[in-house]
């Protein structure tokens, strides 16, 4: 009988703390009034999605694609695959590209921080081929990286068959929630708020200028990026994401009617954002303290929280959280590396909004069987000295 409930026990417990508690439901299209026909509106560092909007819709990206380009090339700097020094040669292929560029020609020679400010300012198409070119070899290979991270990422909706949207090829989409889902993997890098945080800059010793194609740097408070885009098939695209007080927010409207209207979309949303919600620490202010190991090599284990360390809440509940904690005062050696010591209750009044594993932080193996009796005869010696 005993046997039975606690395995009813594990159950229960299993199912509690894999509930996701951490977000409410996104709120309805038709809660926040945008012209675009898709859109997604995600913090940053949870993932919590606030609004969408036909956020799965598979539809054709323009340059938004180069999102996954400039993430791949952000990864293989962070790496040291590249260097932002590393001299980048431009090939006929990449000089060749229409749309948005800065007109590189055969044979010339820039960095790639060079090429990458250009891709994230001007959406310079020339720019995002050359780089791919420097990373895969050939375009061709570069997307099949782009696919892969793709899939690494939970892009469901998503297939790329070129690095920089200016083809509206049938095989090439993306969802509003597939963007978002890149665009916060991109911004976790802080490398490349480097080149899309700036507003005007040049190439060529000061000889090219470039603006970027993203007013919201210019004139929204905490605009870190992203992305824009446009093609005849997309129309206006834009990943726009912006931080305030520690908060980051990832906007994404797609096949807006003009461009001003992308843009006020994006506003649109942010502001919601930023009026209406906070994030509230899932970590008590008090430290957790070290449990007892019995019969261990190590006298105690450091327990440790898992999951994310903050939670998406409405502004006027984040000062009612309260945090229950249950750690037993001892547990039997071995214990593994992330075994599950006890766990965290947070709660808003009586209301359980969070439920949070504490396990260990390290392995603590069980002591052999001389170990032990070394330790018997170190106690016993002990004692009779006192």
């Amino acid at each position: 009988m005993d046997f039975l409930k606690k395995i009813v026990s594990f159950f229960l417990a299993a199912a509690l703390l894999t509930t996701p508690a951490l977000a409410a439901e996104p709120l309805p299209a038709e809660a926040i009034s945008i012209d675009a026909p898709y859109a997604v509106l995600m913090e940053k560092s949870t993932g919590t999605v606030i609004y969408e909007k036909e956020s799965h819709a598979r539809c054709a990206p323009a340059s938004v694609t180069k999102v996954m380009t400039m993430l791949l090339v952000t990864e293989a700097l962070e790496a040291g695959v590249i260097g932002k020094d590393t001299v980048v040669t431009a090939s006929e292929t990449a000089c060749s590209m229409g749309g948005s560029q800065i007109w590189l020609e055969p044979g010339e020679r820039m960095t790639v921080s060079e090429m990458l400010k250009c891709v994230a300012v001007v959406s310079a198409n020339d720019c995002a081929v050359a780089l791919a070119e420097l990373i895969a070899g050939s375009e061709e290979a570069f997307v099949q990286k782009m696919n892969q991270r793709a899939g690494q990422l939970g892009m469901a909706d998503t297939h790329f068959t070129n690095c920089t949207g200016l083809y509206d090829d049938d095989g090439h989409y993306t969802s509003a929630y597939d963007i978002a889902l890149m665009s916060r993997e991109l911004i976790g890098h802080d490398l490349i708020k480097e080149y899309t945080t700036i507003w005007m800059d040049s190439v060529r010793n000061g000889e090219f200028g470039l603006s970027n194609t993203n007013r919201l740097i210019y004139g929204y408070e905490g605009a870190t990026g992203l992305k824009t885009g446009f093609t005849s098939k997309a129309m206006y695209c834009l990943s726009a994401t912006a931080e305030r007080d520690g908060v980051e927010y990832i906007a994404v409207v797609l096949h807006g009617e003009t461009s001003e209207k992308r843009f006020a979309d994006a506003r649109t949303l942010l502001n919601y954002a930023f009026a209406n919600y906070g994030l509230a620490s899932l970590r008590p202010a008090q430290a957790l303290p070290p449990v007892a190991v019995k019969l261990g090599a190590a006298d105690c284990v450091q327990p440790i929280f898992t999951g994310s360390e903050y939670m998406l809440r409405e502004k006027s509940g984040l000062g009612d959280l309260s945090y229950d904690i249950s750690l037993p005062e001892a547990v039997s050696a071995p214990v593994a590396e992330g075994q599950v010591l006890g766990s965290m209750t947070v709660r808003a009044g009586e209301e359980t909004v969070a439920q949070v594993d504490i396990v260990a932080a390290a392995a603590v193996e069980r002591l052999g069987f001389w170990a032990l009796y070394g330790r018997l005869i170190g106690s016993l010696i002990g004692r009779n000295a006192g």
